[in-house]
C-alpha cells in the first residue's frame, strides 16, 4: 500500500476546552462514540483555555473572566481522550501570571504534549509546534486577538530578555461617522482642552500627533457615504508576524493549522466574526494554512471554504467547566461585591443570579460542533460537522462535559450553524451518522 504521508489526512477539530475537572471517569455510549471520533483522526486539536497547575504563581491583576485552573492530571485525560495538538494563546493564558504559564509549560512538556501559542518571548510564542503522524508532519500556529492588558509576549533583544506571554493578533478599530458629526466631536474636544493635551503629550513623547481624530482609544474618520460604520483591521505588525510563522510552518510541515482565539463580534451581528478575523483568516490560507480554526466567544460562528481550505470562525465550546474551579483570587470576588469570607460557589451564584443570566441561561453556550476535515491527495475532500451537547439546564456539577447531541439538539445545532454559515456560501447536507456533511461543490 502506498504511503499516505503528506497526501491524505483526517483532522478532528474542537473549540474551547475550558477545563477544570477530569474527563476519564465517564463512559456513557454517546460519550465513548464521540471520543472514538477524536481518537480515530490522524491529528486532533483543541484550544486549551486555562492553566493546568497546582496553583503555582500569583493571580494576575486582570483575568479573562474566571481565573481558570485545572489539576495537572487533566493533561493526562486530554491525551486519553485522543487529543494531540493544543492551542495555548487565549485570554486565560496569563490568569496566574508568569508562574502559572511556566508551570503549565512544565506539565505539558513532561507529557510530551504538542502545544503552541505562548512562550518566554514573542519569537517562541509565535513559533509553530510540530506533530509527526503517519499522514505527515502537522504544524500548529496559535494566536489570540482577545487578552487582558500585558498578556502578550515581548520581543527578545541582544541586551535584554523578552517577556513571557502569548502570540497576539491585535486589531485596529475605526469609527466612520458623517462629516458634520465629526466636526461636532472635534469642537467638543477643543472646548474640553483635549486637543491641547494631545499636542503636549505628542511633543513629550517625541511623536507626531495622530493623523486622524481620536477620543481616548477611539479613532473617528469621516464616512465616505455619510453613514455610521465600524471598521476593524488586523494590526499590520502582528498579522505579518503570524504570516511569517505560517510560511515557515508550510515549509517545515506537510499540513498547517492556524488557531485563532477571538471573542470580538461583527458590530452589526454578534453571531458573526469581526472583519479583521475574516481578513486574517484569508491571508493565513494564502500564506499556507490548510485549516483555520477559531474559538473564543463560547458559541458557534460561521464557517467558509476559502481557496479550497476550511475556515471555522468558532466551533463553540467543547469543554466548559468555568464554575468548578476550586479556588479564585479576591479580584474575582471584588467584581461581585463579595468579601474574603465568601467561597467560589457563592461567587458563581451571584455572577449568574443562580443561573438566571449569563452563560447558564442561554443554550447557545452549551451547543457546539466538532469538525472532521479530510484531505485526499492534498485536496479538501470532506468536511463533517458533528454536533455535541454540553448539558444546558443541568446543575453546574453536571454541565460542561460534551457528549454527542441527541436528535432534538442535533437539529437545533445544525440549523444554527447552517444559518450562521449561509452568508459565506456554505450549504449543509442531510444527516450522516453522527454529523452533517458540508457541500464542497
Amino acid at each position: 500500500m502506498p504511503s499516505r504521508e503528506g497526501k491524505d489526512i483526517t483532522l478532528n477539530l474542537t473549540g474551547d476546552s475550558l477545563i477544570s475537572r477530569r474527563l476519564s471517569p465517564y463512559d456513557e455510549p454517546d460519550y465513548r462514540r464521540m471520543l472514538d471520533r477524536i481518537r480515530s483522526a490522524d491529528a486532533s486539536f483543541t484550544n486549551l483555555e486555562g492553566l493546568l497547575t497546582h496553583f503555582e504563581g500569583y493571580p494576575a491583576a486582570q483575568s479573562g473572566g474566571t481565573y481558570v485552573v485545572g489539576p495537572p492530571q487533566v493533561a493526562d485525560d486530554l491525551l486519553w481522550a485522543g487529543f494531540n495538538l493544543f492551542a495555548r494563546a487565549n485570554n486565560h493564558s496569563m490568569d496566574w501570571s508568569f508562574g502559572g504559564l511556566l508551570a503549565t509549560d512544565r506539565e505539558l512538556d513532561a507529557r510530551g504534549m504538542v502545544h503552541a501559542g505562548v512562550g518566554l518571548n514573542l519569537a517562541l510564542a509565535r513559533s509553530p509546534a510540530y506533530l509527526d503522524t503517519p499522514a505527515g508532519r502537522v504544524a500548529l500556529v496559535s494566536t489570540s486577538s482577545t487578552f487582558p492588558t500585558g498578556g502578550h509576549a515581548g520581543k527578545q533583544r541582544a541586551d535584554l530578555p523578552g517577556r513571557p506571554g502569548l502570540n497576539p493578533l491585535r486589531f485596529n478599530v475605526r469609527y466612520e461617522v458623517p462629516e458634520e458629526e465629526l466636526q461636532n466631536l472635534r469642537r467638543m474636544s477643543r472646548d474640553l482642552g483635549l486637543e491641547e493635551t494631545k499636542e503636549r503629550l505628542a511633543k513629550m513623547r517625541g511623536r507626531p500627533k495622530e493623523k486622524n481624530f481620536t477620543l481616548g482609544p477611539l479613532e473617528f474618520v469621516p464616512s465616505p457615504d455619510g453613514t455610521h460604520r465600524v471598521v476593524t483591521e488586523p494590526d499590520r505588525a502582528d498579522l505579518e508576524g503570524n504570516l511569517r510563522a505560517l510560511e515557515e510552518a508550510s515549509r517545515l510541515a506537510d499540513w498547517v493549522i492556524y488557531s485563532v482565539h477571538s471573542h470580538e463580534p461583527h458590530p452589526n451581528d454578534p453571531r458573526a466574526p469581526a472583519d479583521f478575523f475574516v481578513t486574517a483568516a484569508h491571508r493565513a490560507v494564502e500564506a499556507g494554512a490548510d485549516v483555520v480554526v477559531g474559538h473564543g466567544p463560547h458559541h458557534m460562528r460561521a464557517m467558509e471554504i476559502y481557496e479550497g481550505r476550511p475556515i471555522f470562525y468558532s466551533l463553540g465550546n467543547f469543554v466548559f467547566q468555568n464554575e468548578t474551579v476550586q479556588w479564585l483570587p479576591q479580584e474575582f470576588y471584588d467584581n461581585y461585591g463579595l468579601s474574603v469570607e465568601d467561597t467560589p460557589d457563592r461567587a458563581y451564584d451571584v455572577r449568574t443570579g443562580e443561573d438566571a443570566h449569563g452563560f447558564p441561561a442561554h443554550p447557545m453556550y452549551w451547543q457546539a460542533v466538532m469538525a472532521e476535515v479530510t484531505f485526499e491527495d492534498r485536496q479538501l475532500s470532506d468536511v463533517e460537522l458533528i454536533p455535541v451537547s454540553l448539558g444546558y439546564g443541568k446543575p453546574r456539577t453536571l454541565r460542561g462535559r460534551p457528549v454527542l447531541a441527541d436528535d432534538e439538539e442535533f437539529s437545533e445545532i445544525v440549523k444554527d450553524m447552517g444559518e450562521r454559515s449561509r452568508p459565506f456560501g456554505i450549504q449543509l447536507s442531510d444527516r450522516v451518522d453522527d454529523g452533517v456533511k458540508v457541500a464542497l461543490d
